[in-house]
């Protein structure tokens, strides 16, 4: 969770991950990008919630085509929220925008970084989908779950 401890420092972990995202940006130069001005930090909020100064001023940037990729840290610098992921998500591709993760691999500049998303987007979906199908094996297994059974792969 993100608090506003540490951030009165000269440097802190908010300095820590924009350099490791300047540096990741300047490593793409041969690509054409460019570090823009605009640095939309949200020291003292939680990424729990889209209701973020910065975070609003970066979406309302989107809109604006003033941005064509996000580069953050780690996704969850970005939301915790798989939901609200899937939505700006949405919202980036409505607006050409791609989506980088700098120590997570994850990149929806390439076909197969947007591949991945959609696969994590999917899977949550589908077995949401499939929750309250089968009420009895749910039942089921719920209760087996109960009495300490586990099913699937070894806990390690």
């Amino acid at each position: 969770m993100s608090t506003d401890h540490g951030l009165e420092q000269d440097f802190n972990s908010l300095d820590a991950q924009y350099d490791a995202s300047q540096a990741y940006i300047r490593s793409q130069v041969h690509a054409g990008w460019t570090l823009i001005r605009s640095r939309y930090d949200d020291g003292g909020y939680s990424g729990g919630s889209t209701e973020r100064p910065a975070l609003q001023r970066l979406l309302v940037d989107v809109k604006a085509r003033k941005v064509e990729v996000i580069v953050v840290y780690k996704v969850d610098r970005l939301t915790r929220s798989l939901a609200d992921f899937a939505k700006l998500v949405e919202l980036f591709d409505a607006h050409g925008v791609s989506f980088v993760s700098v120590t997570q691999q994850f990149n929806t500049t390439t076909s197969m970084g947007r591949l991945t998303l959609n696969v994590l987007l999917f899977c949550p979906v589908r077995a949401r989908g499939h929750l309250g199908a089968h009420p009895r094996q749910d039942r089921r297994l719920q209760a087996e779950r109960s009495l300490g059974r586990r099913y699937g792969a070894a806990r390690i």
